[in-house]
């Protein structure tokens, strides 16, 4: 419902494997626990995708008390790969790396509001995670191309404490 995991309500999960199946998980209001989601995404032998990962984790770990890890953000990824674009949103992203043309204009509906979620609310909540596997294979190829690789890995070490950080609302400590 909004982007400030401190205030704005955590609605809908979305998960997607690399076949494409996607399944969205509802989060009900003042839901606190969802032990099957947290066993599968403190899982150390699968990474999990996302795209601005420092949001959602931050989102994860407030709402639910669930500690993501291992991650891949294809923003960070985006940004330390395509370094010639100043355009790192998703929609961007997928229309250049996987050729796919999102329809946004559900991304700002009401999630919290319906019994049920329109057709064009979960077909956006889909597509929304379901080119996030293909995305992250082109853009480790063109880090690793790059030499920029262990780059990434080293700031996707340094999420949690950004995440921390967000949560405990220091903003940004490294300005001067």
């Amino acid at each position: 419902m909004g982007l400030n995991p401190l205030r704005d309500r955590l609605c809908l999960i979305q998960l997607s494997d690399p076949d494409g199946y996607v399944s969205a998980v509802r989060v009900e209001r003042g839901q606190t626990e969802a032990p099957n989601l947290k066993q599968l995404l403190e899982a150390e032998n699968i990474t999990k995708i996302f795209h601005f990962a420092r949001f959602d984790l931050a989102t994860l770990q407030h709402h639910l008390g669930i500690v993501t890890a291992p991650v891949f953000c294809t923003k960070l990824a985006c940004k330390l790969a395509r370094t010639n674009s100043p355009s790192h949103g998703e929609k961007s992203l997928e229309r250049e790396l996987a050729g796919v043309e999102l329809d946004k204009s559900q991304q700002s509906s009401d999630w919290g509001n319906a019994a049920e979620l329109s057709e064009e609310q979960l077909s956006y909540a889909a597509n929304d995670v379901r080119y996030l596997h293909e995305l992250r294979i082109k853009l480790i190829d063109m880090l690793k191309r790059e030499e920029r690789w262990s780059l990434l890995q080293q700031c996707l070490t340094c999420l949690p404490t950004f995440v921390e950080l967000d949560l405990r609302q220091y903003g940004s400590v490294f300005e001067h």
